[in-house]
């Protein structure tokens, strides 16, 4: 009787690494913070998510990688992206350190942007729910054990968003057809969702693309905002150049209201919260 109680204590401790192993979580890499938080819903505890771009003083256009950033991406069972240029430091990293175990996910491909698209795809109602059911199969694949506990936490998910489609639909019944402009085409999916008139759409691609607006894109930007043509300007406060600083003072000036987007999830919200902050920020911007 010992000897075989012996022998079974020495089978379960020879079965421990194993059991250990499978038990440790999938390692996960988000190149911008609000892909990794979708992630981290979804997977829950089956999964540990780090995210590289995340810092909301941060120009998302000016990153540089590290070698700790290229190690975490070689190293990751799952790499999540935005794609359309976006960040093209993400893809070259993959390129550099090849891994037949490691699964990717463009965003862009999700919600079936090409290139050339805006690439601030996240602002799209479409795109997180594109993504939560892409990551709950990419979840179950790769464990398929807790694939209930993945597709449990998808329907929460979805439920989780409805008052932000809610809120959509209520907002475009008020403001749809309202002249906006904005600095930056960041927002340019979420005003589109609300129904709203975009102007100025080619100086805020200069800035976003780092150039200089022309000298008539200038002059009808700021003729809009002296003579009140537009009745809001969206203004992205984590990369702004001197010309879109000038807009943003101009429009205050005139008494235009001025709300502030980022392009990275604030710290301690989550994205449903970031999401229905601004379009609250919107609603209470615009009169009644």
């Amino acid at each position: 009787m010992r000897q075989r109680w012996v022998m079974a204590a020495v089978a379960l401790v020879a079965l421990a690494p194993v059991v250990a192993r499978a038990a440790e979580p999938m390692v996960v890499v988000a190149a911008e913070n609000f892909y990794g938080d979708v992630a981290a819903q979804i997977g829950g505890p089956q999964v540990t998510v780090t995210s590289i771009l995340s810092n909301p003083d941060q120009d998302p256009h000016l990153f540089e990688t590290s070698p700790s950033v290229a190690r975490a991406v070689a190293d990751a069972r799952l790499v999540i992206y935005n794609g359309l240029g976006y960040d093209p430091w993400i893809e070259k990293l993959l390129r550099a350190a090849p891994n037949a175990q490691r699964k990717t996910i463009a965003v862009a491909e999700l919600v079936h942007r090409k290139s050339g698209d805006n690439p601030h795809i996240w602002y799209d109602p479409a795109t997180m729910p594109a993504l939560a059911t892409a990551l709950a199969d990419a979840f179950g694949g790769a464990d398929p054990a807790h694939r209930a506990a993945y597709q449990r936490r998808l329907a929460q998910f979805r439920q989780s968003l409805l008052p932000i489609a809610a809120k959509i639909a209520a907002l475009r019944q008020r403001v749809a057809g309202t002249p906006v402009t904005a600095t930056e085409p960041i927002f340019f999916y979420m005003l589109s969702a609300l129904g709203m008139q975009i102007r100025n759409q080619r100086f805020q691609l200069a800035v976003m693309n780092n150039t200089e607006p022309g000298a008539s894109e200038v002059a009808a930007f700021e003729d809009d905002l002296k003579t009140r043509r537009v009745r809001l300007l969206v203004f992205n406060r984590q990369a702004s150049d001197p010309a879109a600083q000038r807009m943003a003072a101009l429009a205050k000036a005139s008494q235009i209201p001025v709300v502030s987007v980022t392009e990275t999830e604030p710290p301690g919200e989550n994205y449903q919260a970031w999401m229905l902050g601004e379009l609250d920020a919107i609603d209470r911007a615009l009169p009644r």
